[in-house]
């Protein structure tokens, strides 16, 4: 009697295998030289401000949290863009791709895990810069610590950045997902202009719940900005930052099940 053994492929389980693709991204992020001249460069607009401050008639305090905090926004948001737009397109020209996707991982496992890892790229230049600005602020004599949720909010603006650009780029070449991403990102920060276009329309037509329609599927990255609150010292409500917390989070969640769904279909012969 002839025995066939069965042959028994071990699975890592996802989180293994989520970890593993995002320290090798975040280890291939590090490795940019853009990540690098963005960073340099976001570092010298943060000094600039303390410059400016010396020279501008007005509040110099304002001035270098505002200038610090919109350089941090800024170049925190080009590097989701640049970087999260060529992650997925690299992985496809190189062919390593196929390597990876020959071994036991999945698809969504792959897409979330570079997400995840672009995320702790993200999340460590912000502490650096961030640290540039509270080193300015502690310098000038002032408590630096008001500025933290502000920061908390363009960590959270940027993973919904950071999703768009992974779902672009399973869909086409770098350039076009950067410049797709780039415009969800402004049209995010446009969105309440929708509200007073629905005022605008007539009633009883199609225009209202379309403005309305529209407006609710954009993502509200005005929700989350809070630079300009921070700097002038207003009272927020007591629940707004959780509550925007978790709305960038989901909303960043569904746009990268999007993400994964895409790339799913992606055919890469």
């Amino acid at each position: 009697m002839t025995t066939h053994a069965a042959t028994v492929v071990a699975v890592p389980p996802s989180r293994t295998v989520i970890v593993a693709i995002a320290l090798n991204t975040f280890r291939e992020a590090i490795r940019d030289r853009v990540l690098y001249l963005l960073l340099v460069f976001a570092m010298l607009l943060i000094g600039a401000s303390r410059m400016m401050s010396m020279i501008t008639v007005g509040n110099e305090e304002k001035l270098v949290k505002d200038m610090g905090l919109a350089a941090i926004s800024v170049i925190g948001v080009l590097t989701a863009v640049f970087v999260g737009v060529s992650l997925v397109f690299k992985e496809i020209e190189r062919r390593t791709v196929y390597t990876l996707l020959a071994n036991p991982v999945r698809r969504w496992q792959f897409v979330v895990g570079k997400f995840v890892g672009l995320l702790v790229v993200l999340g460590m230049n912000l502490l650096l810069m961030s640290s540039g600005l509270i080193a300015i602020v502690l310098f000038r004599g002032e408590s630096p610590w008001m500025l933290l949720p502000a920061v908390l909010m363009i960590f959270v603006e940027l993973s919904i950045v950071t999703a768009f650009a992974l779902l672009f780029s399973s869909l086409t070449n770098p350039m076009l997902a950067a410049v797709w991403t780039f415009a969800s990102y402004v049209t995010g920060h446009l969105s309440w202009s929708l509200l007073l276009l629905k005022e605008r329309m007539p009633e009883g037509g199609l225009g209202r719940p379309l403005c309305q329609f529209i407006y609710w599927i954009l993502p509200n990255l005005d929700r989350l900005d809070i630079k300009a609150e921070v700097v002038n010292g207003t009272a927020l409500p007591v629940d707004f930052i959780p509550l925007s917390v978790l709305y960038g989070f989901s909303y960043a969640a569904v746009i990268l099940l999007l993400a994964c769904a895409v790339f799913e279909r992606k055919d890469f012969n």
